[in-house]
Order: structure tokens, then sequence, then C-alpha cells
């Protein structure tokens, strides 16, 4: 304590002792005050202690900030294998209202999408696809990820589609076509940033499905996108739902 305030002294009375312009700089300068008190410090203490403090050379600092760098990366290196196979640490215990909303939602678009597919029976399409069952996980319990962002979902579920459209022309029917149709629709996510997991199902799904080959590039819009459009309109239902009807 004695020590402190011996410091401080010695730091005002240098303040003191500074011309009115600079006394004023540095009390208006941020900026300029982090310097000069990073400039002085050392002065301070010498005088303080009688003694000149040793400083920590950059050389010193960088090798401890890489040593500590190093440790901790090498003390992750154990760890992926096993957390992979433990739950995830949860911040909070979900509601009942927090888990009945999304499971309802997705019974109620799995619904709608069944009703259309009575509309649609004799055209031979369906709309009750598997993809759209990942969109709607994706955009009920994952609300906040970039997978269930707008963009990232209409961009990889247009654009996959159109990619097994065109793998199918180029391949035919058989593994080549699904394997080009994979690999392109990723290579498409990333270059467009749009990575959304369920779209890359859309080119298998439409390679291995006869219906779906009359639609042709049309199966680009529909029926991943146009079932993207009402899971969206759940969406936010269900999230007006958790918001103002908690139980």
């Amino acid at each position: 304590m004695g020590m402190q305030i011996k410091a401080s002294h010695h730091y005002n009375s240098m303040m003191q002792s500074l011309p009115k312009t600079s006394r004023y700089f540095h009390s208006f300068s941020p900026n300029a005050s982090k310097a000069f008190n990073r400039s002085y410090k050392w002065v301070i203490l010498e005088k303080s202690l009688g003694f000149k403090p040793i400083k920590e050379s950059s050389t010193r600092r960088r090798r401890r900030r890489e040593h500590g760098t190093v440790v901790a990366s090498s003390s992750n290196v154990a760890r992926p294998f096993w957390d992979a196979w433990k739950p995830e640490k949860a911040f909070y215990v979900p509601s009942l209202s927090d888990i009945l909303w999304p499971s309802a939602g997705a019974f109620a678009a799995m619904a709608i999408l069944g009703m259309m597919d009575q509309i649609l029976a004799p055209k031979g399409v369906s709309m009750t696809i598997a993809p759209l069952g990942a969109v709607c996980a994706v955009l009920l319990t994952t609300p906040s990820s970039p997978a269930a962002r707008k963009y990232n979902m209409f961009m990889a579920q247009i654009g996959c589609a159109a990619i097994g459209v065109l793998a199918l022309f180029l391949f035919g029917p058989g593994w080549l076509a699904r394997n080009a149709g994979l690999a392109a629709s990723m290579a498409f996510m990333i270059c467009t940033h749009s990575t959304h997991p369920p779209a890359a199902s859309m080119p298998i799904l439409f390679i291995d499905s006869a219906k779906l080959h009359q639609l042709n590039f049309g199966y680009a819009l529909f029926p991943g996108a146009t079932g993207c459009i009402l899971l969206c309109l759940i969406q936010e239902i269900v999230r007006y739902l958790k918001d103002n009807v908690k139980f």
C-alpha cells in the first residue's frame, strides 16, 4: 500500500511538472493517455523502488504466447474423439413449450404437405420428400444456426436441385451421376457461402426417383424450394408461439 501511495505521489508530481498543453492533451485524448501511462510507468516504478525494473522483451513475450498456444492446442488434441461421443453441454433446461411447439410445427408441416400430395397424386409428384424433413428439423430446432438462414436454404436448395438435373443429363442414372451431383453440390455451397446440409440430398433424390425426371429443370423450384416457403411460414408461427405462449 505504501509503495502504491509513493508511486501515485511521483505520478502526480510528474504530471504537475509537465507543461499545461501536455496536461491538457493527456486529459482529453484517451489514446495519448494510454501511451503516456505506458511510457511513464517504468519511470514511476524506478523512482519509487529505487532501481530500474527489468522489462520483458518482445521476443520473450512472443515465446511465452507461443508456448501457451502450443500447450493449449496440445491439450485439445486428445479431446475431440471423446467429446464427439458426449452430449453437448446445455446452458438451460428446455421448458415444455420449447419442446412442444417445434414438434407440433413439424407435425403440421408434414400434414399440410401430405394434403398437397393428395392434390398432386394424379401427376405422380410428391411433396413429402426426405430433404424437407431435414429442413424442418433445422428451421424448428436450430433457427439461429447458419444452415437455417434463408439465403443459405433457398440458394442451396435451388442450386443443388439444378445440379442433380444436370448430373442426370450428363451421366445418366447410376453411381457416377450420384457421385458427381453430390460433389458438385458441395462445391456449389462452398463457393456461394450457402451451406445447407439438407440440400446435398436433392441431386441424389432426383437421380434415383424416376417420377421426378418429368420435372426436368423445374425440379430446381419444385418441390424443394416450394416446400421451403411453407416451412418458413410455419417456422415464424412456431417462433411466435415459443415467445408468447409459454408453459
